[in-house]
């Protein structure tokens, strides 16, 4: 009996060998995508500055005090650093002589907060999805290599071991490039929420 569930545990193990190995792989390939995006985002806030910021709040007040909304929003436009950021500066501009332009505003700044919650997330995962992958990845070759061992032959042993110790380093790798790229859009993302508060804060006005 406790051979027969030893098997099942062994056969299992043995049939997660390719999946792991593909998932690693594609783990692998997805943070390399997000170093990408990640050196986009530092490149698009290589302008960032307050006195621009200051600037743009200026010119977007002006244009509102006038009537006009568009040249508002062209305005702020110029210091949205992302896709969301720059949506929420628009819904900032749009509502911000509306009468519960308060309550509308904070619902856009807590949305948008969510919004990059859910960006980072993306990283935060593969921080502690990649160095598992890496460990069941070393664990998993190590039951052939041990047996390989046993019967003398060297070249299962090599293999096996060539793969666990290659699924190590790949593992560690995803997790330190995602802990890194998680650490820096955090204070990015936090930054991109302090001058929308900043904006909200000149802009809206309630009667």
């Amino acid at each position: 009996m406790s051979n027969d569930i030893e098997q099942v545990i062994f056969n299992v193990a043995d049939a997660l060998r390719v999946p792991v190995l593909i998932l690693a792989i594609a783990a692998l390939a997805f943070v390399l995508y997000e170093v990408g995006a990640f050196v986009f985002e530092l490149l698009e806030r290589r302008r960032r500055d307050f006195g621009r910021l200051q600037r743009a709040v200026g010119a977007a007040s002006e244009a509102i005090q006038g009537g006009d909304t568009r040249r508002a929003e062209q305005a702020v436009s110029s210091v949205a650093w992302s896709k969301s950021m720059a949506t929420t500066l628009r819904f900032i501009v749009d509502h911000a002589r509306a009468g519960d332009a308060g309550d509308l505003v904070s619902k856009a700044l807590a949305d948008f907060d969510f919004r990059s919650l859910r960006r980072l997330e993306r990283t935060r995962i593969l921080v502690r999805f990649g160095p598992a992958l890496g460990l069941m990845g070393t664990l998993i070759p190590l039951a052939p290599a041990l047996s390989g061992l046993a019967k003398g032959d060297v070249a299962a042993l090599s293999s096996n071991l060539r793969v666990a110790f290659s699924i190590t380093v790949l593992g560690l790798l995803v997790g330190a490039l995602a802990f890194a790229i998680s650490l820096v859009r955090d204070r990015l993302y936090g930054q991109d929420l302090s001058d929308l508060q900043f904006v909200a804060s000149e802009l809206v006005t309630e009667p």
